[in-house]
């Protein structure tokens, strides 16, 4: 077991998430369990959609939200393992 170091811009992003993962706490778990929760909301969203709770029109302003909640699952688990492990995904220029 290994010991990571989540940045500050990822944990703010978390946080509301209801995640606060510690040095302990593989990027793989928590990715993966961010990943599941971001399945129930659209699952969620899209059965409101079916009820008739949301209207068509906002049903696609209503997932690019959800979306950008969860813009840390575009990166991938590497690129996750790199940022908790103190190193950058993205090359330098």
């Amino acid at each position: 077991m290994g010991t990571w170091i989540y940045p500050p811009e990822l944990l703010e992003a978390l946080g509301p998430l209801g995640f606060a993962p510690s040095s302990r706490t593989p990027p793989e778990l928590v990715r993966s369990a961010v990943d599941e929760l971001y399945k129930y909301e659209l699952r969620r969203l899209r059965n409101r959609l079916r009820a008739g709770v949301v209207a068509r029109a906002d049903y696609l302003e209503l997932v690019i939200a959800l979306r950008r909640k969860y813009w840390m699952l575009t990166l991938s688990l590497p690129a996750w393992e790199k940022i908790v492990g103190g190193q950058s995904p993205f090359p330098q220029i």
